[in-house]
């Protein structure tokens, strides 16, 4: 039976630890890993642009011994409004699996309701799976453990910011959100949350006590006609460090990357001893490794 990873939700809390146990494992391996998935395809579908997804998939398809196919939509039919259940379809017959990097979550569930095949969500507006899989990853290897620890998340209630309260919703650590009051996470994804996951306005009362902090850009993909007014907003929500004075000593700075510096991160944060950033880049690769190997082993 084929399985689709369209938000952290469809994972439970051991398929998840297992991930992240296989991730390491996979890394730790390196280039002696297996490679048992020679003959598969794993098709790339992107609408934004990317460096470190697109790559990352790139070569954990082909560590594992399969090749990739890079998709614009815009050179497929579905920019001549085929069906997206005609479309999704038809690749199932090429491919074995596909990841999709868009704007809507929509497209995303209607490609894998009708795809008989594996579906990834590769980033939509709404949530990014992978990326807080792979940071996990990365919280794993420097920490060692998950447990008793606090996530402090500063900036914009964005699809980052989802995709960690889902997270912190299932392995159950401590998430404070400080996000300015018309940018906080979608209502529907905090829904239910539980006493482990605080939103508040005050970047330092996030700050506070936290084992990793973690923030992402102020103006995303699709919103630079609002970057002048974001700016404004969001001052005052810098991850710096004054704010990082707040923290634990050994706290993990985290950023998914593309940074802007000097906006939502400081250069000299950014790049001081505190921070995991480019190993978090790394670990999206060993991550998409063990998340290949799951869903096409299980199908």
């Amino acid at each position: 039976m084929k399985r689709d990873l369209l938000t952290i939700r469809d994972l439970t809390k051991d398929e998840i630890l297992a991930l992240i146990d296989r991730a390491l494992e996979i890394k730790k391996a390196g280039r002696n890993a297996k490679r048992p998935f020679a003959g598969y395809a794993l098709g790339l579908m992107f609408d934004k642009a990317s460096t470190r997804t697109r790559i990352s998939f790139e070569t954990a398809m082909f560590r594992l011994g399969g090749q990739t196919l890079f998709l614009s939509r815009g050179d497929t039919q579905l920019s001549r409004n085929e069906p997206i259940r005609d479309t999704a379809r038809v690749l199932a017959r090429y491919l074995d699996a596909i990841a999709i990097r868009t704007f809507s979550q929509d497209f995303v569930e209607k490609m894998a309701q009708w795809a008989e095949i594996p579906v990834i969500n590769a980033l939509t507006d709404q949530y990014h799976p992978c990326q807080i899989l792979s940071d996990i990853v990365t919280v794993k290897e420097k920490r060692g453990s998950l447990n008793n620890m606090k996530v402090a998340w500063i900036g914009d209630g964005n699809n980052v910011a989802h995709s960690w309260i889902n997270a912190a919703g299932i392995l159950g650590f401590e998430l404070a959100l400080a996000c300015p009051p018309d940018y906080h996470p979608s209502p529907d994804v905090l829904k239910g949350s539980g006493k482990n996951i605080e939103l508040v306005e005050d970047p330092a009362d996030a700050a506070r006590g936290a084992d990793v902090i973690n923030t992402d850009v102020w103006t995303s993909m699709g919103q630079d006609a609002e970057r002048d007014k974001r700016l404004r907003d969001f001052k005052g929500f810098q991850l710096n460090r004054s704010l990082l004075e707040l923290c634990k000593p050994d706290v993990l700075v985290m950023h998914c990357l593309p940074a802007h510096r000097g906006e939502e991160i400081s250069d000299d944060v950014l790049e001081g001893s505190n921070s995991v950033v480019f190993d978090q880049a790394e670990n999206k690769m060993h991550l998409h490794q063990a998340l290949l190997e799951k869903l096409l082993s299980e199908r």
